[in-house]
């Protein structure tokens, strides 16, 4: 299935919802970017005590995935609904992030560490953003 038509319809669906409970009042850009905030928020304390073989143990075992599963879809809902009422395509945003990115972040010097990209040296010249 091609995944853009995956995002357009959850969009829609969306769309729908809120629409049926005369959400669009709340749901403006500020408020949307809030409530995402505190869904990526609410993600993290998901695993915020945990050391990364627990979280690898947990995701093994079953009882953290249901969990996660919910926080991905919250944070996933908020961020489409956000992209719908700004009409921005998520879809294409990503791609031209990863275009970017491909620039910024070369293989020869990003491979195997995490600065950023303003940090990369080539010949004395930091990629450009």
């Amino acid at each position: 299935m091609d995944p853009e038509s995956d995002v357009v319809r959850l969009q829609d669906k969306l769309r729908d919802f809120a629409g049926a409970r005369q959400w669009n009042q709340f749901h403006q850009p500020k408020n949307l970017a809030m409530a995402l905030g505190g869904e990526a928020g609410e993600l993290l304390a998901q695993l915020q005590w945990l050391s990364n073989e627990e979280v690898t143990e947990r995701l093994l075992d079953g009882d953290l995935r249901p969990r996660l599963e919910d926080e991905v879809a919250d944070v996933l809902i908020y961020l489409l609904r956000f992209a719908d009422v700004t009409g921005i395509d998520p879809v294409s945003a990503a791609w031209a992030k990863i275009e970017r990115n491909e620039e910024r972040y070369p293989v020869e010097l990003a491979r195997g560490n995490a600065r950023k990209y303003t940090d990369l040296a080539k010949d004395g010249q930091a990629p450009q953003p």
